[in-house]
């Protein structure tokens, strides 16, 4: 039998692509726009309000689709937004079953009221902090610089500095074409003399040289989406599938990708959860990561994305607890806390749920 999404909420889940301006409850954002004077909202009903989000992001197009953060990032312009903000999005989680999460943000867009990045990255981690405390979660922070903007090295710069304090890596997020990720090398080749640990948004909605410059130029942890990684795969009329060079060497390496089925069908990467890259990534042994990208835009959640690949491909507990073993195993924590995580809550809680009368 087909498992059932209220199963899956139940099981011990682990998000690595997680916005944390993507995803804002509908009822804060109109308190917080009426609170802070913000008007360029399109309504101030929540249940409209959710409904807008979810229809303006479902375009195909990914520049379409960033659009939308402009409403959001509006309202999460106060120490106390932000704080709030992050609390509810630990509680969010924690009430989706996730035990561990890594959400990211942009400080640099945070600041137009005169908050410097150093109160912004502050205020994210107090919120993580009270949303997450006695609830079976935790959160860490991951730092993202705009690929547009010229402030990826100060950025990286920021996430060395409250590495100690909740921050556990880098990204870059961004339109991709245009902007390749070589254009922020210079903050690449700092976290890595830093020892520091980085993602980069990468084949989402550009093709194979993102993902190329993203890993051997750049020498990326992690790829953001990575989806377009199937253009470097031939599948035969048998069944039978050869890797290109790229392909190969991503999997071989056993590089994390941060997949994000939904948010790829909103922004045009793949046409359907059925015909998504994820079943024949699956199938091959990627390391392959389930993600949600944007909750309020692509009105999800992990145990959702996990139930549209349980409809669409028949997965059991075995498969999501694959997917959820490769995503602890890929996490910016130090080993012998990715392990206690694995053996002590993951593998126990997949167990109860396997073996339930």
């Amino acid at each position: 039998m087909s498992l059932t999404l209220d199963e899956i909420r139940r099981a011990p889940k682990v998000l690595l692509h997680d916005h944390l301006d993507g995803g804002l409850r509908a009822e804060t954002i109109a308190e917080l726009a009426r609170e802070s004077g913000y008007e360029r909202l399109p309504t101030h009903d929540p249940d409209n309000l959710r409904r807008w989000f979810e229809e303006a992001s479902d375009s195909g197009s990914l520049e379409r689709y960033l659009e939308t953060f402009a409403h959001t990032v509006g309202v999460m312009q106060t120490r106390e937004s932000l704080v709030r903000v992050a609390a509810e999005c630990a509680e969010d989680l924690s009430a989706d079953g996730v035990v561990y999460a890594e959400v990211r943000f942009a400080p640099e867009q945070h600041t137009t009221t005169g908050l410097s990045l150093d109160q912004v990255v502050e205020a994210v981690l107090e919120g993580f902090e009270q949303g997450s405390r006695g609830r079976g979660i935790r959160v860490g922070t991951l730092l993202t610089a705009m690929r547009h903007q010229a402030r990826s090295r100060e950025i990286a710069e920021l996430a060395v500095r409250y590495r100690d304090g909740g921050v556990v890596g880098f990204d870059i997020a961004g339109a991709e074409a245009g902007y390749p990720p070589t254009r922020h090398l210079d903050a690449f080749e700092y976290l890595q003399r830093e020892n520091a640990h980085f993602t980069i948004h990468a084949g989402e909605a550009f093709g194979l040289p993102s993902i190329w410059q993203a890993i051997q130029w750049c020498g990326a942890d992690r790829l953001g989406h990575g989806v377009r990684i199937i253009d470097d795969i031939s599948v035969a009329e048998d069944g039978t599938a050869k890797l290109g060079r790229l392909a190969a060497y991503v999997r071989d390496k056993r590089i994390p990708l941060e997949m994000c089925p939904t948010s790829n069908l909103q922004t045009g990467a793949a046409a359907s959860i059925s015909e998504h890259p994820i079943g024949l990534l699956r199938r091959l042994y990627f390391r392959v990561t389930v993600n949600t990208d944007n909750r309020l835009m692509s009105s999800t959640s992990v145990s959702l994305e996990f139930h549209k690949l349980v409809e669409a491909f028949g997965y059991g507990w075995d498969d999501l607890q694959w997917f959820t073993v490769n995503a602890m195993k890929s996490a910016f924590l130090p080993f012998d806390e990715r392990l206690a995580l694995i053996n002590g809550v993951i593998k126990p809680g997949f167990a109860q749920l396997k073996w339930q009368p």
